[in-house]
């Protein structure tokens, strides 16, 4: 039987990968790849280095099923035409993406293939459920949580798929790139190594967080994951970026607490946040222009300012507002960032420095290594007020009140600022040891004052707010 090409992206996985699966049971020969194109090399230095980290786990994953990775770097519909022709291949398939680039160019080679009478198929497996599988009464897209949420958890969603047990090679296997050529971690410098420490690379790794945290946090997890100074979340959406594991696992392991024990706080709030991710990609798909323009168009005349001195100050973890500066030091230090800092460093930048959120978004896709690209967009316009959001009111955190509920004891702040302590521990002083020299930071240094006053900054984004709606 002729091959088939599995084209591997942001799927990563052996375990509940409906391409994998279907491909296995055909009994064909299977040629996994892995394309280095620019959805690869176009990202953030971060989450570049991360995805590269990946796909080597991923590729002994495969050789420990007597298969292997191909890797090929170029355009990916030129790479995958010269791979048909080399292997005589009958077909290629690959996991769905859902952002305007990727459908744009998936679709392009779709056409191509099977104008040249290659098979061409695309499956599901990134999200729980396909953006255009969720619908208002009226057919069209949700434009707020809750009810997204309440179509989305009504659902009878498919249960995940065991990995294969076998993967039939090919006659012969066709060249690869070696992966330490792409050089993944250039920019990084000496961050990378840093990062390497806080990383949980794989899919056993994924697969072994969720056991811990349903072993042990979930049942406190409706209030604790709040508090950025315990580790009480699961911690994964840095796999789930990569697709190191499927959200359908994570969501029937999370259902299995429901059928056991109905109306299970921490288990349900837990599904809430996972249905979250599958919200920002609803979003996405429908309005692609949440990527780079206001969600709300009515948002384009407000006064925000672009990229300015202030907003360097936020990037470098020098704002003097203890809670603001521990989050943008852990994302530095760790490639995340607690969520509750999330919303926090975000409302700071965009409502006390008036700054666009098109800063924060990009510097956030730098840093993170679990930059979800549609995940990022909604968070950053949803906080700033220009995204959907069914509060009728400008939010505005205040840092300060925020640290004294979900940090009371600062043990979140204390842990990556190094200027709030006599005696700092080991993540407040890596943040110096991975930062750029030009910055000239060190621990000695005193920390700075506050950048505004904090009620000052809240009166001027208020009144901005109400100049706009004048």
């Amino acid at each position: 039987m002729p091959p088939l090409i599995l084209w591997f992206r942001r799927d990563l996985r052996l375990d509940d990968n409906p391409m994998l699966h279907a491909a296995a049971a055909t009994g064909r020969p299977l040629i996994p790849v892995f394309i280095g194109d620019d959805a690869l090399f176009g990202i953030g230095v971060a989450a570049r280095w991360r995805y590269g980290e990946s796909i080597r786990d991923f590729a002994a994953r495969l050789e420990n099923k007597g298969s292997r990775l191909t890797l090929r770097r170029g355009p990916a519909q030129s790479v995958l035409r010269d791979l048909v022709a080399q292997t005589e291949a009958s077909g290629v398939w690959w996991t769905r993406l859902y952002d305007p680039q990727a459908r744009t160019r998936d679709a392009d080679i779709k056409d191509g293939l099977r104008e040249a009478g290659i098979e061409a198929r695309s499956f599901p497996g990134h999200l729980l459920a396909e953006p255009w599988e969720i619908a208002t009464g009226q057919g069209s897209p949700y434009r707020v949580y809750t009810p997204f949420w309440k179509a989305l958890s009504a659902r009878d969603l498919p249960a995940p798929f065991s990995a294969p047990k076998q993967l039939q090679p090919p006659e012969t296997w066709p060249e690869s790139d070696r992966l330490a050529d792409w050089a993944l971690a250039s920019g990084l410098n000496r961050a990378a190594p840093v990062l390497a420490r806080y990383a949980r690379i794989g899919e056993k790794a994924a697969q072994d967080r969720l056991d811990r945290f349903l072993a042990s946090a979930v049942e406190d997890y409706r209030h604790a994951r709040d508090l950025p100074g315990r580790d009480t979340t699961s911690g994964l959406s840095e796999n789930l970026t990569y697709g190191e594991i499927g959200p359908r696992r994570i969501w029937s392991a999370a259902q299995a607490f429901l059928v056991t024990e109905p109306g299970h706080k921490g288990a349900e709030h837990f599904c809430k946040e996972l249905a979250w991710r599958d919200f920002a990609y609803h979003l996405m798909f429908h309005t692609p222009e949440i990527l780079s323009r206001n969600w709300r168009p009515e948002w384009d005349e407000f006064p925000w300012r672009d990229d300015n001195a202030d907003a360097e100050r936020w990037r470098r973890g020098m704002t003097g507002e203890p809670f603001v500066d521990a989050g943008m030091r852990e994302m530095y230090v760790t490639g995340t960032m607690h969520n509750r800092a999330r919303m926090i460093v975000a409302s700071y930048l965009t409502k006390h420095l008036m700054t666009h959120w098109k800063v924060g978004l990009n510097w956030f896709a730098d840093c993170l290594t679990d930059w979800d690209v549609a995940s990022n967009a909604m968070g950053w316009q949803w906080v700033a007020g220009s995204g959907p959001d069914a509060a009728p009111y400008f939010r505005v955190f205040n840092p300060a009140t925020q640290a004294e509920k979900f940090d009371e004891n600062a043990l979140y702040r204390r842990r990556f600022i190094a200027e709030l302590s006599a005696s700092p521990g080991p993540d407040a002083l890596t943040y110096f040891d991975c930062v750029p020299r030009r910055w000239g930071l060190n621990p000695a240094q005193s920390y700075p004052a506050p950048l505004v006053d904090l009620a000052e900054g809240r009166e001027r984004a208020l009144a901005a707010y109400s100049a706009r709606n004048a």
